[in-house]
Formats: structure tokens, C-alpha cells, sequence
């Protein structure tokens, strides 16, 4: 049987690209363990901070030693190396902008390709958190209060941003969380408690996006859900992360031993198959495919579960949630690769 060659890229612009390099090994170490190595043949692709794509050479080197790696050539975004286009199927794990908002997915639309996770549609919602949930909303899932405000708003004139701040404070009051729309993994949030502390962080987000949401904050259990499948979704256990810092930020999340993943969640057992449901459903609402994770809060004095967000790309170390997520649920990261794979063929197959 001739083998499939899996395009795995990885790296990328945003703020996430060291992330990136670790997922893409632990991606090819499961794509290389026992019988995977009987149907795929892994064919690395790098793409430096700058945008500019290397082939297996470099792209194996970055996974060997875990760091990024400078481009001293000419910049040139277009130019892909030649082996592309003998990809079968690609499997992109870039988290953040120029990753998983859908304009990776486009240039595999456009080359009429297999890919793993959601295509255009589901990306770009599910990286704009102001859209996503606006689609929530109308699906009618609950969340914590918010309010979506621009750069424009942040930058202008003294009596409109001061309405703003006091529209903030009518509406969510604090504590609260200032965050740049379209930027993932905690990237820019701020936990803000007075005015001053305000408006530095709506400075801080405008500097990152020009898009930004304040989200209300509140004391709750963070519990997430995996979900994986195209037409027929399934949800895996849940897990709650605990930590110690005043809130789970990009530091505490990638590093180690500052958050600690409980798998299963110690959840009654009707919260736990609620929030799966509602994973389900955000997967379903946001036309999500292959793969995503959702995170919840839920209020155990009152029983309340809000959604948070859901995130079409997950981390995909060997430590991250959404792997350990499914290797509690008998799918082991082998298995879910593989998994992944299948479910990008048959996702093309339904398109096309």
C-alpha cells in the first residue's frame, strides 16, 4: 500500500510560534509510533516568523531542537518549497493569527487539498473571539457578560474614551478581563480591578488588535472538553485546571508545574454530561470540523455552566489538554493523529 505523505507544518507569525515547534514534535513522534508509520509518511514544513516557508531540511531541524531558527535570505511568501505539492494530506498545527483563523485553511482551499481541523469558516469564528460569541449567543449558550469595543474606541478623542470606560464599568464593572480579539493562548489579557488599571490594559490589547472584548470576571471552576469528529461530533471526558496565579495566563499555561490538569473533572455526574453537550453544540454552532477544545466555567454554588470559548486548534504537546483529554477517553495520541487524519480525508471527500 502506498503511503500517505502528511504535510506537517508548523511555526508561523504569531506569538504562539515556539508553541507551535513543541506540537509539531510531539505530532511527529505519534505520527512515526507503531502502525502509523504503515499508512503516513511525515514530510515537515517550517515557516519562520517572517512568514517564509523551508522545507524537511530546516523544518527537521527546528523539531530536533525545539528552538526557532533565523531566515537570513531574500523574503519571499510565496514561494513554496518544491515538495508541496506532492502533499497528500496537511496537517497544520500553527496556534494563533496566520494559523488557525482561516487564512492557512484558504491556501489549502485554494490548492484543493486534504487538511486537518475546520476550514475557512469555522477558523475565522473561532479565532475572533467577538464573532464567536456573537455565534454562541444565537446558538444559546450562556456566557459571562462582555463588551466588544475597537482600537478606534481606544485611540480617540478624551470624552469618547472616557463614555467607553464608563460604559465598561456600567455594564461589567470589575473585576474584569481586557483581551485582544484574535490572539490566542492569553496572549495581551489583563486582570483589571480599577480604572487605572483599565485603561493601561485597553492600551496594552490596542497595541495587539484592533479588535478587543472586556469579559466580566468571575469565580468559577475552569473545566474544558475535547471534541472530535465532522457531521456527528463526539465529546471526550472533561478535565478541570487548577492553579495558583491570579488567573491562567500564558505564562502559567506553558509552564510547567504552575497549573495542574485534573482528568476526569470530580464533577456530579449531570454537570459533566451537560458540559459535554454544550461542547457539542459549540462544535456544531461555530461549523467546527475534526477537531477543537472547549472551555467552560461553572459556578458550583449556583450549578451555572457558561462557555468561555472554543478553540479549533488546540495545543498539541504531549501534556496538552486536548491529547490527555482523549487519552482518558481510551484514544491514545497515536490513535487521535491517525484519527485526525482520517477525518480530514473525509471531510475533503463530503466537499468536493
Amino acid at each position: 500500500m502506498e503511503k500517505l505523505r502528511v504535510g506537517l507544518v508548523f511555526g508561523g507569525c504569531s506569538g504562539e510560534h515556539e508553541v507551535s515547534i513543541t506540537s509539531a514534535k510531539a505530532i511527529q513522534n505519534a505520527l512515526n509510533t507503531a502502525p502509523n508509520p504503515e499508512q503516513y509518511e511525515v514530510v515537515p514544513f517550517y515557516i519562520h516568523k517572517n512568514g517564509c516557508w523551508q522545507g524537511s531540511q530546516i523544518a527537521t531541524q527546528v523539531i530536533e531542537t525545539g528552538q526557532p531558527q533565523a531566515h537570513d535570505g531574500p523574503i519571499n511568501r510565496w514561494q513554496l518549497p518544491d515538495n508541496a505539492s506532492s502533499i497528500d494530506v496537511w496537517f497544520p498545527i500553527l496556534h494563533g493569527p496566520n494559523g488557525e483563523d482561516g487564512t492557512l485553511q484558504g491556501l489549502f482551499q485554494l490548492m484543493q487539498v486534504p487538511y486537518v481541523g475546520s476550514g475557512v469558516l469555522g477558523s475565522a469564528v473561532g479565532m475572533d473571539k467577538i464573532v464567536m460569541k456573537t455565534v454562541l449567543a444565537a446558538a444559546g449558550l450562556p456566557q459571562v457578560k462582555y463588551v466588544a469595543v475597537s482600537r478606534a474606541q481606544v485611540w480617540s478623542d478624551p470624552c469618547v474614551y472616557t463614555q467607553l470606560c464608563d460604559r465598561i464599568e456600567s455594564a461589567i464593572g470589575y473585576p474584569n478581563f481586557v483581551k485582544p480579539a484574535n490572539l490566542g493562548s492569553s496572549v495581551g489579557i489583563s486582570k483589571v480591578r480599577t480604572r487605572s488599571e483599565l485603561e493601561t490594559a485597553l492600551d496594552k490589547a490596542a497595541n495587539l488588535d484592533c479588535r478587543l472584548i472586556v469579559e466580566a470576571g468571575i469565580v468559577a471552576r475552569e473545566v474544558e472538553c475535547a471534541v472530535l469528529g465532522n457531521g456527528q461530533p463526539r465529546a471526550s471526558v472533561v478535565g478541570e485546571i487548577s492553579f495558583n496565579s491570579d488567573f491562567y495566563d500564558y505564562e502559567t499555561k506553558y509552564t510547567e508545574g504552575l497549573a495542574k490538569l485534573q482528568i476526569p473533572a470530580p464533577l456530579p455526574a449531570a454537570i459533566t454530561q451537560k458540559v459535554q453537550e454544550m461542547a457539542v453544540q459549540a462544535f456544531t454552532a461555530t461549523n467546527a470540523a475534526g477537531l477543537a477544545r472547549v472551555d467552560f466555567f461553572y459556578i458550583e454554588s449556583t450549578g451555572e455552566i457558561l462557555i468561555n470559548e472554543i478553540n479549533t486548534l488546540p495545543g498539541f504537546t504531549a501534556t496538552s489538554m486536548y491529547p490527555q483529554l482523549w487519552g482518558a477517553s481510551d484514544v491514545s495520541f497515536p490513535a487521535l493523529v491517525d484519527r485526525l487524519i482520517q477525518l480530514a480525508l473525509e471531510y475533503h471527500a463530503d466537499a468536493s
